[in-house]
């Protein structure tokens, strides 16, 4: 039989990329064909809803289009042996559509709407296809916008996040760069005793702790050579 561990994944934007999924900071990425003040800040909503619900209506698109890749369906597949828990930094719904259960999105979900108005938190409404300022609205009156967190915003499930965190046995941070905060501090919450990997191709070059193990390759790889070391 194998031993159950409590395993927790910490997931970026380039377990999503090996889907087709733009990133936002490599080159190529999404931010060299947007500013991040005109499409994901509330200043840019208040300034020009229609642009902003125009760029994710887009991304909703490539998101719609894209399918799991092997590292989503591995991470799914281990949940059937292991307590393991996603947190993800990314707003696509891959982790979900790959099987797994247990899936916190730091950032939000794409796929959801919420209100514009000041009861943000309190429902949330699923989006089968491009949301409209003007036709699409809460019951407050409110234009619905995407269930983001933009930046400026607080990261609602971040002390969520952080407690699973501190009780995890075996800690994963897969293809993110580390850079955006305060989702990037998570790292430094594992107990002494977890077992702690980095998988990113430019592992190296992230500023990790010196007990992270790193494995130098890409997402799916990467899961498949940590797969053989936990059982």
């Amino acid at each position: 039989m194998k031993n159950r561990q409590r395993i927790v994944v910490f997931s970026g934007a380039g377990i999503s990329a090996e889907s087709g999924i733009a990133t936002f900071r490599d080159t190529g990425g999404l931010w060299e064909n947007y500013k991040i003040e005109e499409v994901a800040t509330p200043d840019a909503w208040k300034a020009n809803p229609e642009k902003v619900q125009h760029f994710y209506n887009l991304r909703r698109e490539n998101i719609r289009e894209s399918v799991p890749n092997e590292a989503h369906l591995a991470i799914a597949m281990w949940e059937s042996d292991h307590e393991l828990t996603v947190i993800t930094q990314n707003i696509d719904d891959l982790h979900e559509r790959a099987g797994s259960k247990q899936v916190i999105h730091l950032h939000g979900n794409i796929m959801l709407a919420k209100s514009s108005g000041p009861k943000q938190e309190e429902k949330y409404y699923p989006i089968h296809g491009s949301l409209d300022v003007t036709k699409d609205l809460c019951e407050d009156g409110y234009p619905l916008r995407p269930h983001v967190v933009w930046f400026g915003e607080e990261v609602p499930n971040y002390e969520t996040a952080r407690t699973i965190i501190q009780k995890a046995g075996v800690f994963i941070v897969i293809g993110t760069s580390l850079n955006v905060y305060p989702a990037a501090g998570l790292i430094h919450y594992t107990p002494p005793e977890c077992q702690c990997f980095l998988i990113d191709p430019s592992a190296e070059e992230l500023n990790v702790p010196k007990h992270f193990t790193l494995i130098k390759t890409g997402a799916a790889k990467g899961m498949e050579q940590i797969m053989a070391i936990i059982q």
